[in-house]
């Protein structure tokens, strides 16, 4: 007998429109990758809405489904794209600048890269220091700023012929900012808007107008913005998902893999070193102090949760935890993160683990981005209002309903993901208790 769905989901009919403030490595890279991909030119190495199956039943039925054909997901080639960059070139130009992805695949997408070109961005320099561009919104308050964005998200529409849209910030980190006043209420933050508060940057700029004119929004950087009262009460208000923030991508996603597997073996832990190096647009940024604070904050924070102190003193109260990021240039997208973990066992006994990490950033980001692409545009079309946490894994730091601390744990994420999937297509949650086959 069919399952029968929890939540009534509307068809993925017509184009997707993703709209990207930002369109640097990451953006390029997900553009560049999703062209190759819908040309047969490559896989989509790295994706769950792809390439990835789900377990429905017992072992013994044998169902595992891919992901897109268990929910309706939108098919990449009703994908549209556009973006907002404070420098002009096209995604064809910004892709060779970024120097990611190597020129002969550049050429053979170069026609879809060359017709996006960016709209002028909404920019505050006291927000991102170390770079500048002259694709500039023109002066104005920042309410002004939001009615400008949110014109561009009718032309879009009606220039793409998008039945629907999704926003995803994949733009500089801002520097750091905890939530003031102006954060407390959506009335708050729309006087603030109004009387330019230096309190609310561009990148909460954009998420007002994308909520504002009916999109979902995305944040896959550090720093503060859908994650204060204001936008989380506009987001439900209007039956909008959001989710955040900052891509889980190199160094903390090893994190994530290894710290769970030392404490599933009650091991101890006395010290965390964790080196970067980065050459790219997001290195030279992150070389300004306030904006590493707002990457420092959220890399600190998975460790620390996963490894609970407070429940497990003899194992991880005394944790030297330390990040650091340095900007060296000749190593461009090829971020190298260093780790070294100094932990102890039985009756004490130190021992130690080294990690290089020799990654790409945006070849691990690009793929983050299009999934999320997709199930924030299932979620929208379930209904599903507000916070998705179930979106957690693909974040170094989730966001959660107020006063619940965030799940790291990589592998409970994933399980909390494909639950949501089962749940939504009325399939049976995966527990793994198994006593149903020794009975």
């Amino acid at each position: 007998m069919p399952a029968q769905d929890n939540v009534r989901i509307a068809p993925a009919d017509g184009k997707l429109g993703v709209l990207i403030p930002g369109m640097g490595a990451v953006t390029t890279t997900f553009i560049a990758g999703v062209e190759a991909v819908k040309r047969g030119l490559a896989k989509p190495i790295g994706s769950l809405t792809q390439l990835s199956t789900i377990r429905l039943g017992k072992r013994t039925e044998g169902r595992t489904p891919l992901i897109k054909d268990l929910v309706p997901l939108t098919p990449l080639e009703d994908l549209v794209i556009g973006a907002w960059d404070i420098f002009q070139e096209n995604a064809y130009e910004a892709a060779q600048l970024a120097g990611v992805l190597e020129k002969t695949l550049l050429e053979q997408v170069r026609a879809p890269l060359e017709a996006i070109r960016p709209m002028p961005a909404v920019f505050d320099q006291e927000y991102v220091k170390r770079i500048h561009g002259p694709n500039l919104k023109p002066k104005g308050s920042k309410m002004e700023h939001a009615e400008m964005l949110m014109d561009d998200i009718r032309k879009f529409r009606k220039s793409s012929g998008a039945s629907r849209l999704v926003m995803i910030w994949c733009g500089s980190t801002e520097v750091f900012h905890k939530p003031a006043p102006v954060h407390a209420s959506l009335k708050n933050f729309e006087c603030g808007l109004k009387n330019n508060d230096p309190e609310i940057s561009p990148s909460q700029i954009y998420a007002y107008a994308a909520l504002k004119s009916g999109v979902p929004y995305a944040n896959g950087a550090p720093h503060l913005t859908t994650d204060t009262p204001a936008l989380v009460e506009m987001a439900r208000e209007r039956s909008l998902p959001i989710c955040g923030k900052d891509f889980k991508t190199g160094q903390t996603f090893m994190k994530t893999l290894i710290a769970p597997g030392l404490k599933s073996r009650m091991l101890g832990v006395s010290g965390w070193f964790s080196t970067n190096i980065l050459g790219n647009r997001d290195g030279e940024v992150l070389d300004d102090p306030g904006s590493f604070k707002s990457k420092e904050e959220s890399k600190l924070s998975a460790l620390e949760q996963i490894l609970q102190a407070e429940l497990y003193p003899d194992l991880y109260k005394d944790v030297y935890h330390k990040v650091r990021i340095n900007y060296y240039p000749p190593r461009g997208d090829a971020k190298e993160g260093w780790d070294n973990i100094d932990i102890f066992g039985w009756l004490g006994y130190p021992m130690q683990i080294k990690i290089d990490f020799l990654c790409r950033d945006s070849i691990l980001a690009a793929p983050l981005v299009l999934d999320l692409v997709l199930f924030m545009d299932l979620a929208q079309r379930a209904g599903m209002r507000g916070v998705q946490e179930w979106l957690s894994f693909y974040f170094k730091a989730p966001m959660t309903a107020p006063g619940l601390y965030p799940e790291h744990d990589i592998f409970i994420q994933l399980m909390k993901l494909k639950n949501t999937l089962r749940w939504m297509r009325g399939e049976t949650l995966i527990t793994h208790l198994g006593l149903e086959y020794y009975d």
